[in-house]
């Protein structure tokens, strides 16, 4: 099968050449239609997470077509359609996961970090991990949901009630659930790299009450903010913007150094918290509330051998919505 490998941090993805896998007792294996390019894959690929395995093949939005099922996978069948997240496996034994908190084990596998992922025409997975699709998106556009939809619902969650909430780097997660909270009733403040026009105009258009950069504070007090951009320094502005009893989330697995702030801006019972990965009941509640909305996912395609050309330009912000590769 085609595939595009990484050898090490900082180098290009080649495309190679390799054997189809062949799925073990739990998993299945999938003929990938598409795949999503993340964030985290920028920061696999940049070194800024530690190297796992090499050579690898990344990528954790996977969608794709069962094609064969291991002797115990007997949650799905062949010619199922299915998606692969970030979280691709957990030791089943330790407190964390006896508490459903399997995103916390120390013994976690993910995939396209810990097991080869998605820039491939196959791929295996956990079938115990692995989730059924709504019907009413295809392929191209269910790629996205794998991931900045999943870490963005988990988020989102961890971000309480409130009527206002602030979204900082408005990219693939965060134009997901700018949806899901407009659609939900909710205020949505969208706040930018400065200078960005563009992006502002695109949070608009899906619903957001105001967009700015983010050195600007809103116009009304924050409820909630959360931070999907990898920029420590949004942590005190966010937190200047949030009323008191305010969330601030910090969604990205990776984050530069937060710097010293005033504890003024905590004060007044205000939360900052991590979102670590995702569990399979968050993909359970999210993949039925995605189906219940019409969320729009604004894939950019790229071919799989342009997946070097999909990196540089996420990593440029030269898009809006979410880059998916396409095998074929």
């Amino acid at each position: 099968m085609r595939a595009m490998l990484l050898d090490a941090p900082h180098t290009t993805l080649r495309l190679a050449r390799i054997p189809i896998p062949f799925p073990a007792d739990n998993e299945v294996l999938i003929r990938v239609t598409a795949c999503g390019v993340c964030r985290t894959d920028l920061h696999i690929a940049d070194g800024e997470l530690p190297p796992h395995k090499s050579p690898l093949v990344m990528g954790h939005e996977i969608v794709g077509e069962v094609v064969h099922v291991g002797l115990f996978a007997h949650q799905f069948s062949v010619g199922d359609r299915v998606g692969v997240p970030w979280l691709g496996g957990s030791c089943h034994q330790c407190t964390f996961c006896a508490a459903h908190r399997e995103n916390l084990c120390d013994e976690a596998v993910f995939t396209g970090y810990d097991r080869d992922g998605g820039y491939a025409e196959y791929a295996i997975a956990d079938a115990r991990y692995c989730f059924l699709l709504p019907d009413r998106y295809d392929d191209l556009h269910a790629a996205p949901l794998l991931c900045a939809g999943l870490i963005g619902y988990r988020a989102y969650s961890m971000a309480g009630n409130g009527r206002r909430l602030g979204l900082y780097g408005f990219g693939a997660a965060a134009h997901i659930i700018a949806q899901v909270a407009c659609q939900q009733g909710r205020e949505v403040y969208a706040f930018t790299r400065p200078g960005d026009l563009r992006s502002q105009e695109f949070a608009r258009s899906l619903g957001a009450v105001w967009a700015g950069d983010s050195t600007t504070a809103p116009p009304a007090p924050l409820d909630a903010a959360i931070i999907f951009a990898p920029a420590g320094a949004l942590v005190p502005q966010a937190l200047a913007a949030t009323c008191k009893g305010g969330v601030v989330v910090c969604a990205g697995i990776h984050m530069s150094d937060i710097p010293a702030f005033a504890y003024s801006l905590l004060w007044g019972e205000r939360t900052v918290c991590s979102v670590a990965n995702l569990t399979r009941a968050d993909g359970e509640a999210f993949f039925a509330l995605a189906a219940a909305m019409e969320i729009r996912t604004s894939p950019l395609a790229f071919p799989l051998e342009q997946a070097n050309e999909a990196l540089a330009a996420l990593r440029a912000g030269k898009f809006d919505g979410a880059a998916v590769l396409l095998p074929r």
